[in-house]
């Protein structure tokens, strides 16, 4: 219960930023966005729309050091002198920003991915790229310029959006999507890409057979057979 509301309280201390940060005029916001997909769904913390690119923003409400790089597929926490694990946020954001284009049928190029931090003196201690933050928000999501949309696609946009909110499916209805995808043989649960086998070459599993995403290396997804 407790990770419940924190987890709570750090997607609603984001939102209150991204209204005070950033012009409703400018940047469409949508928050907690269930997506349809390949193989089940998978749900937005918050969305912005703009001309200057969609956002998805990951939000992680975890405290302590943060250690990881772009490619692991997990991530360490330290805090008081204990290590946690967790999902590396950019591999579960890849799966989001995927869905967020396949459905508004977009380039993915145009679909930026973001994640921030939002634990009381959270700090990152080993070099990440710069859509891992902190802090600064508002300012990241700023300093993209270029224009990407006009005002009919933005448009097209939020209405697309509008209507899967209005019949979302439930909570309840997306977690059993979650546990049928992971117990999947056959499709990724990240990308929704082909599960094939393969034999580990090297190192201290040298021999042993496991699945591997078809989508390698943009999707590094592995389990055991």
């Amino acid at each position: 219960m407790l990770n419940l509301l924190k987890g709570w309280f750090g997607e609603k201390t984001t939102q209150l930023g991204m209204w005070a940060k950033l012009d409703s005029d400018i940047y469409r916001r949508f928050h907690d966005v269930i997506f349809p997909t390949s193989n089940g769904t998978t749900q937005v913390d918050h969305l912005l729309l703009s001309y200057n690119g969609i956002f998805v923003i990951e939000t992680k409400n975890i405290n302590g050091w943060i250690f990881g790089s772009e490619r692991s597929k997990q991530w360490t926490q330290s805090l008081y002198g204990k290590k946690y694990k967790f999902q590396n946020p950019l591999h579960q954001n890849y799966r989001h920003t995927k869905a967020v284009a396949d459905y508004l049928n977009t380039d993915e190029g145009k679909v930026h991915s973001v994640i921030f931090f939002i634990g009381d003196n959270t700090q990152l201690k080993t070099q990440l790229p710069s859509n891992v933050m902190t802090s600064g928000l508002s300012s990241y999501i700023k300093s993209f310029d270029r224009c990407l949309f006009n005002s009919e696609e933005i448009n097209t946009f939020a209405s697309e959006i509008g209507k899967l909110k209005e019949g979302q499916i439930s909570g309840r209805d997306h977690v059993a999507n979650l546990k049928n995808r992971y117990s999947s043989t056959t499709t990724c649960p990240k990308c929704g890409k082909e599960l094939v086998e393969r034999t580990a070459r090297k190192g201290p599993n040298a021999g042993n057979r496991f699945l591997g995403c078809a989508g390698y290396p943009n999707c590094r997804y592995t389990r055991n057979i």
